[in-house]
């Protein structure tokens, strides 16, 4: 028997004994008497916090979703809570959960854990959007918050987000000191699962009604939607937690004809009526647009199960629909929000936006050409949390967003808010619609000002533990061997976040890259074209994302451009044989 396998088979047998409850030691005993793979990728390492902090198919095991681990994780962060807050008389902790699977259990494990611990635990008395949890943190003066979610992945993953008392996800040096404090615990024996009902209080409709309050001083149309009160809407929350929330903040905005898909407005963990509830993905869209058709209706959203991301499909001129990507619905939002604070007079100086890394450099020509600054971070929300967090009292944030259908307007949450979005994305249409325009025609106008901008996206997934050899592989190989050129056109520039290194190839010169180390890669193209490689922190593929531009002259020109730009991704990627 090999030593790997050996090593497996013995953190195996360890849930085997104990104080481990029976049905899991007897699931164990399967896997280990089949010997089957499942068995290496459920013990061949331990879950650990990615962009998104724990996340994880359910089952037994060291790297799946269970009591254990979701304990084991919680008593961590006590410990470490306990010890950057020993000044505070009482620590407070919020949780909230999504509508997947096992969630009130999960949820239930970690209040068990933190009160145990002495923490005052506020728990939502029901399903609650993620972006709310961030609210509720600071709104409650909470020292942190955990939401029990797999964002978008398939209904065998649940996940475990932890937040910071700013109301961002855990970022460093805190991510690490909780590791480093799971780490130290040697054994199941070592968490404190019997709950103390003192410290545990059930929170809900005050804290709903507060965060829709904020929400609405976002406005910038009041009047416009006043007039545009009756655009039909149709939203779904894909069986999801925006279920409630959004339908009620977007009347709360002033839209009265908000039209629902009833079959997904049930929340379901199996998701019963998509494949996958990730408004990335079209079919997830599909009986929302077809809900639309029928009723004539303007604008389709659909936010994902923890109600974080939104997407959106618009009604082109022949009547047809649209989707729109991250890319595109971030440049109408900050297009919109911008062009507003300006005919405002609030654009001072000191306002600016954020976007990430691998989302569109539109973005960017739109703050700089009105006066307000613009900021990049690194892949992942929590970064431009931390970020409104050090600008906070020095400059004033707009909004900002990624290419992964995540943004957020005012500073009061500080994660994507598909909540938020929602109600902003139907303000820009409305708006739009006052100057007589859909929101597909004034992608153009946009364009044509500041650039074609068109972005896409591939992901190449490799499962367990061999997976993860092979994208490290990839990653290694782009690294070292990286192409002379790719598609005809030479690469001029190469920024590596690992090594912190940005290299210009025309002239040899080096700078260092201001932000923290993160396995990425972005090789710039002489034509202007961009691509960046980065393996998933949450999910088990290498992601690659393809940036290319050219000027619109006329937006009557929009298709013609549109297949050219098309053309030149589909000729990237077949250069980098991912077709």
């Amino acid at each position: 028997m090999k030593q790997a396998e050996e090593y497996i088979i013995a953190r195996a047998r360890e849930w085997t004994q104990g104080t481990y409850d029976e049905e899991t030691r007897k699931k164990v005993e399967q896997l280990i008497e089949e010997g089957s793979t499942e068995l290496t990728d459920a013990f061949y390492k331990d879950l650990e916090f990615g962009t998104g902090g724990l996340r994880g198919i359910m089952g037994v095991g060291t790297n799946r979703m269970n009591k254990y681990t979701v304990g084991m994780a919680t008593q961590g962060l006590a410990n470490y809570l306990k010890k950057k807050f020993a000044d505070r008389d009482q620590i407070k902790a919020a949780i909230a959960f999504d509508s997947r699977n096992n969630n009130t259990f999960f949820a239930g494990i970690t209040a068990d854990v933190l009160s145990a611990n002495g923490i005052k635990v506020y728990v939502f008395d029901d399903i609650r959007p993620t972006p709310e949890l961030s609210f509720a943190i600071r709104y409650l003066g909470c020292q942190t918050g955990i939401v029990i979610t797999a964002s978008h992945n398939p209904p065998e993953y649940n996940g475990y987000k932890a937040y910071w008392e700013d109301g961002g996800q855990l970022i460093s040096p805190h991510d690490k000191n909780v590791i480093e404090e799971v780490g130290k615990i040697k054994g199941i024996h070592d968490v404190k699962f019997e709950r103390d009902h003192s410290l545990v209080e059930t929170i809900g409709n005050k804290v709903d009604q507060a965060y829709m309050d904020h929400i609405k001083t976002l406005s910038l149309s009041p009047d416009i939607i006043k007039k545009q009160k009756d655009l039909k809407i149709v939203y779904t929350p894909i069986h999801g937690t925006g279920v409630k929330l959004v339908p009620e903040t977007l009347k709360a905005f002033g839209f009265e004809n908000i039209i629902n898909v009833p079959e997904q407005d049930i929340s379901d963990g199996n998701f019963p009526t998509v494949k996958s509830p990730n408004p990335e993905e079209s079919a997830a869209l599909s009986m929302a647009i077809e809900k639309a058709k029928a009723t004539g209706a303007n604008l389709v959203m659909a936010t994902d199960p923890d109600a974080d991301r939104v997407g959106i499909a618009v009604k082109t001129s022949s009547g047809e629909f649209v989707l729109l990507n991250g890319n595109q619905t971030a440049s109408l939002l900050i297009f919109y929000l911008i062009t507003r604070w300006s005919e405002l007079g609030k654009i001072t100086g000191k306002e600016y936006i954020v976007k990430t890394v691998v989302t569109s450099e539109i973005l960017t020509k739109i703050a700089t050409d009105n006066g307000v600054e613009s900021f990049d971070t690194l892949t992942g929300f929590k970064y431009i949390a931390a970020l409104i967090r050090e600008l906070e009292g020095k400059k004033t944030f707009i909004g900002g967003g990624e290419e992964s259908y995540g943004y957020l307007i005012g500073d009061f949450v500080r994660d994507k808010d598909a909540v938020i979005s929602c109600c902003m994305i139907a303000e820009t249409a409305a708006w739009a619609a006052e100057k007589g325009k859909t929101l597909s025609e004034l992608l153009p106008d946009i364009y044509s000002r500041y650039g074609f901008y068109k972005e896409n996206l591939i992901s190449v997934v490799r499962k367990g533990k061999q997976g993860a050899e092979e994208i490290q592989q990839m990653m290694e190989s782009f690294r070292n061997n990286p192409p002379d050129s790719i598609n005809g056109s030479k690469l001029v520039g190469i920024k590596d976040y690992q090594t912190q290194v940005e290299m210009d190839l025309s002239s040899g010169k080096e700078k260092k890259i201001e932000l923290p180390k993160s396995n990425v890669l972005q090789f710039f193209l002489e034509d202007g074209s961009k691509i960046s490689v980065r393996p998933s922190g949450t999910e088990p593929k290498i992601k690659f994302y393809f940036s290319v531009n050219t000027n619109l002259n006329n937006p009557d020109e929009y298709d013609q451009v549109e297949k050219t730009l098309d053309d030149r991704i589909q000729g990237i990627i077949k250069d980098l044989n991912l077709a």
